[in-house]
């Protein structure tokens, strides 16, 4: 409403105010773990290339070689984000469910 005097009189005598109380650690939390998600988006999408370029750029038993190793790194960021999984499940039962 544009004038004040109207949305004090109609929540007085119309209808009720409904108020809405937001958690501010809770908004930090989501922004940052959205962040997060599209940090970790971007690793995937580097993962793609790297192994395009592994196999353009080398020969297919040093290919192997390099891709060993980059499986260990995934299999390490996933148990991560297995973890983070864990984490957010956990905040939200104990603070969002309420």
């Amino acid at each position: 409403m544009q004038v004040k005097a109207h949305f004090i009189t109609s929540c007085i005598f119309d209808k009720t105010i409904k108020t809405i109380q937001i958690d501010k650690g809770t908004v930090d939390f989501y922004m940052r773990l959205t962040s997060f998600h599209s940090q970790f988006r971007s690793i995937g999408v580097n993962y793609n290339q790297i192994v395009k370029l592994l196999y353009k750029n080398f020969s297919e038993k040093k290919a192997a070689a390099f891709l060993y190793k980059l499986e260990k790194q995934t299999a390490e960021m996933a148990m991560l984000c297995q973890k983070i999984i864990q984490i957010t499940e956990k905040f939200e039962e104990e603070y969002l469910k309420k």
